[in-house]
């Protein structure tokens, strides 16, 4: 029955993703903007519904609660969040470039929608909406299947938006909900080769891992998000220290926070003790390495698991390199391709930084939580990618286009 119902959605999302390529840019903002009114009209029960998964969710840690719960300023920036992605530039119908050939053929390389992008994801029920107005606004049809934990909130969410998109002429079809907590449901997704073009998972190294080997669909994903900061020999004290108690503690639940902290040999012994006091201070849990130990005395051993580790908590790797050239070794050994930051004044030390570091996203002397559609003026992003081919990095409407060839003639024939 489950698989037979996901097919059955699939199949309108697919007809629903033909019917869209005909919706013109005004088309689509109308029906954000009513998705939008909607949903603002549902944010008595959209909240009430958000406190009964936040009852149930007994057995999730701290970061994971904070991933699941809808405050009203949360609340108000989801709301905020489909209105900014009327005032994008359209990306549907780009011409991104175009020639003539030497007999008279003009080529233009044209962007276009994905087709039908099913959306995997855990906790967060803000997902829900920016996932369905990314998708609309680039006339992408959208099949959302939120986890367990956020089910009511998501079951709300997805009431006002659909209800609200429908009223402004949205194709049936175009907002596709999974509406059971079966983990057969995934799977059917994931199946639905043919009808589906793409699959993006959010949500913890497990699940993105489980539906890529599910997976018969192209999937957009990241892994995890084993962040970097590395404080080079020539940095700014002041700065780093900010940066660094941003990177780790504005959030440390999620996937842009820093979990591994490297410091350039010259500046361990007048900067690591300040520094690492001040994070325990935060209620920080340093793992360091001997280096790092023998500068403080509540530092844990740090192991080899603890340099690959995506810790999404109040905990923290600490090592001290001999050089630049050492950090960015370590990085490209236990990175994550997702977000990894230099803090110096020394211009040649950041050119090789952003040059040798194999990652999405590169910060110089900036915190990693930027890596984030929202401050990239991106709008609601769908997501991080940590893959090279399509899309890396924040994924906003760019990422969720392909391309066609458009080839006009007049009556050439090929000899």
């Amino acid at each position: 029955m489950i698989e037979q119902e996901v097919k059955k959605i699939a199949q309108l999302a697919k007809q629903a993703s033909l019917a869209a390529m005909n919706l013109e840019q005004e088309d689509r903002k109308r029906i954000i903007l009513g998705m939008a009114d909607a949903l603002a009209d549902s944010r008595g029960n959209v909240l009430a519904q958000n406190q009964k998964d936040l009852d149930l969710a007994t057995e999730l840690n701290s970061a994971m609660r904070d991933r699941l719960a809808l405050n009203e300023a949360r609340f108000t920036s989801m709301v905020q969040g489909l209105r900014d992605l009327v005032k994008l530039d359209d990306k549907i119908g780009q011409k991104l470039e175009s020639w003539v050939r030497p007999n008279g053929l003009k080529i233009s390389k044209v962007r276009v929608p994905i087709g039908v992008i099913g959306i995997v994801y855990e906790s967060r029920p803000n997902v829900t909406a920016d996932a369905a107005g990314l998708c609309i606004r680039t006339s992408n049809a959208v099949i959302l299947r939120g986890g367990k934990e956020s089910i009511n909130s998501n079951r709300a969410i997805v009431e006002a938006v659909r209800k609200g998109g429908l009223a402004a002429g949205m194709p049936e079809g175009m907002l596709g909900f999974i509406d059971f907590v079966e983990r057969e449901g995934v799977k059917a997704l994931v199946e639905q080769e043919g009808l589906v073009d793409m699959i993006i998972p959010r949500g913890g190294e497990s699940l993105i891992r489980a539906v890529t080997d599910m997976s018969k669909v192209p999937v957009l994903k990241h892994y995890k998000g084993v962040c970097h900061v590395y404080v080079d020999k020539a940095a700014k004290l002041d700065l780093a220290e900010k940066i660094i108690i941003n990177a780790k503690c504005q959030r440390p639940g999620v996937c842009n926070a820093m979990e591994t902290l490297l410091v350039h040999k010259d500046l361990a012994q007048s900067f690591l003790p300040h520094m690492l006091n001040k994070l325990k201070e935060l209620g920080v849990e340093i793992r360091g390495d001997k280096s790092t130990q023998a500068l403080v005395s509540f530092a844990k051993p740090a192991t080899e698991e603890d340099w690959e580790t995506e810790y999404l908590e109040l905990i923290l790797a600490i090592k001290v390199v001999d050089s630049l050239e050492q950090a960015i070794e370590h990085i490209n050994k236990y990175g994550s391709m997702h977000t990894d930051a230099i803090i110096s004044e020394d211009k040649a030390a950041l050119n090789l930084f952003q040059r040798a570091v194999d990652t999405g996203v590169v910060m110089l002397n900036a915190s990693t939580r930027f890596n984030d559609g929202g401050e990239f003026g991106f709008g609601a992003e769908i997501g991080i990618s940590t893959d090279k081919l399509h899309a890396r990095g924040p994924v906003g409407l760019e990422g969720l286009t392909t391309y066609k060839y458009v080839v006009t003639g007049h009556g050439q024939v090929r000899e």
